[in-house]
Protein backbone atom coordinates (compact mmCIF):
# COMPACT_ATOMS: atom_id res chain seq x y z
CA UNK A 1 0.00 0.00 0.00
CA UNK A 2 0.82 3.49 0.08
CA UNK A 3 2.29 3.12 3.84
CA UNK A 4 4.57 1.07 2.35
CA UNK A 5 5.92 3.08 -0.58
CA UNK A 6 7.18 5.68 2.10
CA UNK A 7 9.36 2.88 4.46
CA UNK A 8 12.57 3.31 4.18
CA UNK A 9 15.03 -0.01 2.53
CA UNK A 10 16.32 -2.44 4.93
CA UNK A 11 19.40 -1.65 5.69
CA UNK A 12 22.25 -4.65 6.21
CA UNK A 13 25.39 -4.71 8.01
CA UNK A 14 27.53 -6.27 5.49
CA UNK A 15 30.82 -8.68 6.74
CA UNK A 16 33.64 -9.62 3.97
CA UNK A 17 35.74 -12.78 3.64
CA UNK A 18 39.02 -13.49 4.72
CA UNK A 19 41.70 -11.57 2.88
CA UNK A 20 39.09 -8.99 2.19
CA UNK A 21 38.03 -5.67 3.02
CA UNK A 22 34.64 -3.49 2.91
CA UNK A 23 36.08 -1.97 -0.13
CA UNK A 24 36.38 -5.20 -1.90
CA UNK A 25 32.99 -5.97 -0.60
CA UNK A 26 31.54 -2.77 -2.30
CA UNK A 27 33.40 -3.90 -5.69
CA UNK A 28 32.16 -7.76 -5.61
CA UNK A 29 28.01 -7.14 -4.63
CA UNK A 30 27.68 -4.19 -7.62
CA UNK A 31 25.50 -6.86 -9.09
CA UNK A 32 23.86 -7.42 -6.26
CA UNK A 33 23.05 -4.07 -4.51
CA UNK A 34 21.71 -3.14 -7.91
CA UNK A 35 19.44 -6.53 -7.73
CA UNK A 36 18.13 -5.62 -4.29
CA UNK A 37 17.88 -1.06 -5.04
CA UNK A 38 14.92 0.43 -3.62
CA UNK A 39 14.11 -2.95 -0.66
CA UNK A 40 17.25 -3.20 0.88
CA UNK A 41 21.07 -1.18 0.93
CA UNK A 42 24.62 -2.86 1.98
CA UNK A 43 26.17 -1.00 4.03
CA UNK A 44 30.12 -2.31 4.68
CA UNK A 45 32.87 -2.71 7.66
CA UNK A 46 36.37 -3.70 7.49
CA UNK A 47 37.32 -6.89 10.08
CA UNK A 48 39.27 -5.50 12.62
CA UNK A 49 42.54 -7.63 12.09
CA UNK A 50 44.85 -6.96 9.14
CA UNK A 51 46.70 -9.21 7.33
CA UNK A 52 50.22 -9.35 5.89
CA UNK A 53 50.03 -8.61 2.78
CA UNK A 54 50.93 -10.89 -0.11
CA UNK A 55 51.27 -10.82 -3.90
CA UNK A 56 48.13 -10.81 -5.10
CA UNK A 57 46.99 -7.62 -2.72
CA UNK A 58 46.31 -4.20 -4.04
CA UNK A 59 50.43 -3.05 -4.86
CA UNK A 60 49.16 0.39 -3.59
CA UNK A 61 48.40 -1.06 0.00
CA UNK A 62 46.22 1.53 0.76
CA UNK A 63 42.90 -1.75 1.54
CA UNK A 64 45.28 -4.05 3.29
CA UNK A 65 43.36 -7.47 3.23
CA UNK A 66 41.36 -8.15 6.48
CA UNK A 67 40.14 -10.98 8.77
CA UNK A 68 37.68 -11.72 11.80
CA UNK A 69 39.60 -14.62 13.15
CA UNK A 70 42.46 -16.87 12.80
CA UNK A 71 42.77 -20.39 13.09
CA UNK A 72 46.84 -20.15 13.76
CA UNK A 73 49.13 -17.55 14.19
CA UNK A 74 48.32 -14.51 11.30
CA UNK A 75 46.33 -17.34 9.34
CA UNK A 76 43.13 -19.11 8.92
CA UNK A 77 42.12 -22.33 7.20
CA UNK A 78 38.00 -22.68 7.86
CA UNK A 79 38.40 -26.65 7.86
CA UNK A 80 40.83 -26.53 11.00
CA UNK A 81 39.67 -27.48 14.26
CA UNK A 82 41.82 -24.99 15.56
CA UNK A 83 42.79 -25.40 19.47
CA UNK A 84 43.48 -21.46 19.96
CA UNK A 85 41.45 -19.39 18.08
CA UNK A 86 42.07 -15.30 18.18
CA UNK A 87 40.53 -12.38 17.42
CA UNK A 88 36.79 -13.43 17.97
CA UNK A 89 35.86 -11.44 20.43
CA UNK A 90 37.26 -7.79 19.20
CA UNK A 91 35.19 -8.63 15.39
CA UNK A 92 32.20 -9.25 17.63
CA UNK A 93 33.00 -5.79 19.37
CA UNK A 94 33.13 -4.52 16.13
CA UNK A 95 29.55 -5.52 14.83
CA UNK A 96 28.34 -4.62 17.74
CA UNK A 97 29.59 -0.70 17.55
CA UNK A 98 28.96 -0.83 13.69
CA UNK A 99 25.26 -1.49 14.57
CA UNK A 100 25.33 0.97 17.36
CA UNK A 101 27.16 3.76 15.36
CA UNK A 102 25.53 3.32 11.92
CA UNK A 103 22.54 2.16 12.60
CA UNK A 104 19.58 1.29 12.46
CA UNK A 105 20.42 -2.55 10.83
CA UNK A 106 17.21 -4.71 9.77
CA UNK A 107 19.62 -7.58 9.47
CA UNK A 108 23.25 -9.24 7.99
CA UNK A 109 24.15 -10.38 4.87
CA UNK A 110 28.04 -11.99 5.52
CA UNK A 111 30.58 -13.69 2.82
CA UNK A 112 32.55 -16.98 3.91
CA UNK A 113 34.43 -16.12 6.98
CA UNK A 114 32.06 -13.39 7.33
CA UNK A 115 29.16 -14.68 7.07
CA UNK A 116 30.32 -17.60 9.60
CA UNK A 117 30.93 -14.34 11.86
CA UNK A 118 27.15 -13.69 11.00
CA UNK A 119 26.25 -16.84 12.13
CA UNK A 120 27.58 -16.41 15.36
CA UNK A 121 26.22 -13.05 15.87
CA UNK A 122 22.91 -14.90 15.13
CA UNK A 123 23.23 -17.80 17.73
CA UNK A 124 24.10 -14.68 20.44
CA UNK A 125 21.00 -12.38 19.39
CA UNK A 126 18.49 -15.41 19.36
CA UNK A 127 20.01 -15.84 22.65
CA UNK A 128 18.84 -12.46 23.94
CA UNK A 129 22.25 -10.52 23.46
CA UNK A 130 21.04 -7.10 23.49
CA UNK A 131 24.20 -5.91 21.66
CA UNK A 132 22.95 -6.97 17.91
CA UNK A 133 19.26 -5.84 17.35
CA UNK A 134 19.06 -7.77 13.90
CA UNK A 135 16.06 -9.86 12.31
CA UNK A 136 17.56 -11.83 9.92
CA UNK A 137 20.58 -12.92 8.39
CA UNK A 138 21.67 -13.58 4.73
CA UNK A 139 24.34 -15.63 4.69
CA UNK A 140 26.45 -16.66 1.57
CA UNK A 141 29.07 -19.58 1.69
CA UNK A 142 29.16 -19.62 5.05
CA UNK A 143 30.59 -22.46 7.45
CA UNK A 144 30.44 -23.44 10.78
CA UNK A 145 33.58 -23.12 12.72
CA UNK A 146 35.52 -25.92 13.69
CA UNK A 147 37.56 -24.51 16.85
CA UNK A 148 36.19 -26.14 19.85
CA UNK A 149 36.28 -22.69 21.80
CA UNK A 150 33.20 -21.52 19.51
CA UNK A 151 31.13 -25.44 19.92
CA UNK A 152 28.86 -23.12 21.93
CA UNK A 153 27.57 -20.90 19.20
CA UNK A 154 25.98 -24.55 17.29
CA UNK A 155 24.41 -26.15 20.58
CA UNK A 156 21.32 -25.10 20.26
CA UNK A 157 19.23 -24.57 16.82
CA UNK A 158 19.58 -20.35 16.27
CA UNK A 159 15.92 -19.32 16.21
CA UNK A 160 16.51 -16.51 13.75
CA UNK A 161 15.34 -16.07 10.56
CA UNK A 162 18.03 -17.18 7.45
CA UNK A 163 19.08 -17.06 4.17
CA UNK A 164 21.57 -20.05 2.96
CA UNK A 165 23.56 -19.06 0.12
CA UNK A 166 25.19 -21.96 -1.42
CA UNK A 167 27.61 -22.11 -4.53
CA UNK A 168 27.40 -26.23 -5.95
CA UNK A 169 30.83 -26.01 -7.27
CA UNK A 170 32.35 -23.60 -4.44
CA UNK A 171 35.59 -24.90 -3.92
CA UNK A 172 37.23 -22.53 -1.00
CA UNK A 173 34.10 -23.40 1.59
CA UNK A 174 32.32 -26.88 0.13
CA UNK A 175 28.52 -26.69 -0.46
CA UNK A 176 28.51 -29.35 2.65
CA UNK A 177 29.84 -27.21 4.64
CA UNK A 178 27.92 -24.68 4.17
CA UNK A 179 24.43 -26.53 4.34
CA UNK A 180 25.72 -28.30 7.42
CA UNK A 181 25.96 -24.37 9.04
CA UNK A 182 22.02 -24.35 7.86
CA UNK A 183 20.83 -27.38 9.59
CA UNK A 184 21.92 -25.15 13.33
CA UNK A 185 19.26 -22.61 12.35
CA UNK A 186 15.53 -22.62 12.61
CA UNK A 187 14.06 -23.00 9.32
CA UNK A 188 16.33 -22.15 7.36
CA UNK A 189 15.51 -20.88 3.57
CA UNK A 190 18.90 -22.57 1.56
CA UNK A 191 19.04 -21.61 -2.21
CA UNK A 192 21.42 -22.95 -4.36
CA UNK A 193 23.21 -21.61 -7.58
CA UNK A 194 25.73 -23.70 -9.86
CA UNK A 195 28.63 -21.43 -9.28
CA UNK A 196 31.62 -21.00 -7.12
CA UNK A 197 32.96 -18.93 -4.26
CA UNK A 198 30.96 -15.69 -4.78
CA UNK A 199 27.89 -13.58 -4.29
CA UNK A 200 25.74 -14.60 -6.55
CA UNK A 201 22.80 -12.07 -8.01
CA UNK A 202 21.62 -13.45 -11.05
CA UNK A 203 17.07 -13.33 -12.04
CA UNK A 204 17.21 -16.66 -10.04
CA UNK A 205 19.15 -15.16 -6.84
CA UNK A 206 17.57 -11.58 -7.46
CA UNK A 207 13.65 -13.51 -7.12
CA UNK A 208 15.17 -15.44 -3.78
CA UNK A 209 16.88 -12.54 -2.36
CA UNK A 210 13.38 -10.39 -2.60
CA UNK A 211 11.50 -13.23 -1.75
CA UNK A 212 13.22 -13.57 1.94
CA UNK A 213 13.37 -10.00 2.41
CA UNK A 214 9.79 -9.55 1.47
CA UNK A 215 9.19 -11.25 5.02
CA UNK A 216 10.77 -8.03 6.93
CA UNK A 217 9.53 -4.85 7.48
CA UNK A 218 12.36 -1.85 8.42
CA UNK A 219 12.57 -1.39 12.03
CA UNK A 220 11.86 -4.92 12.87
CA UNK A 221 15.01 -5.73 14.71
CA UNK A 222 14.80 -2.83 17.44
Amino acid sequence: GAAMAEARPLRLLALHGYRQSARRLRQRTGALRKALRGRAELVAIDAPHRLPSSAEDDPDGDDPPRGWWFSGPGTFEAGEAAAAPAGLEESLSAVAAALAEHGPFDGLLGFSQGAALAAMVCALRARGDPRFPVAFAVLVAAFASRAPAHGHFYREPIALPSLHVVGDTDAVIAAALSRELAQCFVEPVVLSHPGGHFIPAAAAQKKAYLEFLERFCPGQGQ
